[in-house]
């Protein structure tokens, strides 16, 4: 479906029916978030895609007990960067001249503004900030997913901290910040497919200057 039907027609899914997504399609929405927008370029976050039954049996008492995280095909957990490194960055640096095939030192700009901005943040400061970046290719595999007519629902209702000790994500630096369930909507027993979307009118959402 376009876009326009794509975004009309999603909803927060709370059902999903035992019904794989392809691998094909599964590409085709994890391609849409390595390609989402990220400030500098960074992409500050790793994306973990669990198709194991038994993970996700473990994982769903961390995040409330909800149904889509054992009923969805495919359980992302997008976990956060909570600090960077000079050598890190340089490693970005030399990354970025190769793939663009340019001299490192053209970007001496470039890096001097990272190693000013990023180094300097503190890490809840460094959580925050990789943690929008994170929604971003979130909203992304989301958008390209429901085109494809698959459900994707973003789920923020788990305990981060016992998701992190779960995976040790701790000892790779980083932090759960966002879920995302991807799947097929059980049309019989979801009782949100039935409910009428709800939004601000444009009158009170949007003002032309």
């Amino acid at each position: 479906m376009n876009l326009q039907t794509a975004i009309k027609w999603r909803y927060a899914t709370k059902r999903m029916l035992p019904k794989k997504v392809k691998d094909d399609q599964l590409q085709q929405i994890l391609e849409a978030i390595r390609f989402a927008p990220s400030s500098r370029g960074l992409q500050p976050f790793k994306v973990f895609i669990i198709e194991d039954n038994d993970l996700k049996n473990k994982i769903q008492p961390i995040a409330d007990r909800q149904a889509q995280i054992v009923e969805c095909s495919h359980l992302l957990i997008f976990a956060v960067e909570t600090n960077t490194t000079h050598e890190k960055l340089e490693n970005y640096i030399k990354h970025l001249a190769k793939e663009r095939n340019i001299p490192v030192k053209k970007l001496d700009g470039l890096k001097s503004v990272l190693l000013r901005d990023q180094l300097t943040m503190n890490e809840k400061e460094y959580y925050h900030w990789s943690a929008k970046q994170a929604y971003i290719a979130l909203s992304y595999g989301q958008l390209m997913a429901n085109t494809l007519g698959i459900d994707a629902a973003a789920m923020e209702g788990f305990n981060s901290t016992a998701l992190d000790n779960f995976l040790n994500l701790q000892d790779f630096g980083l932090k759960s910040a966002v879920l995302l369930a991807i799947g097929y909507r059980d049309e019989e027993n979801d009782y949100m497919l039935k409910l009428k979307k709800v939004r601000k009118p444009e009158s009170e959402l949007f003002h032309y200057i």
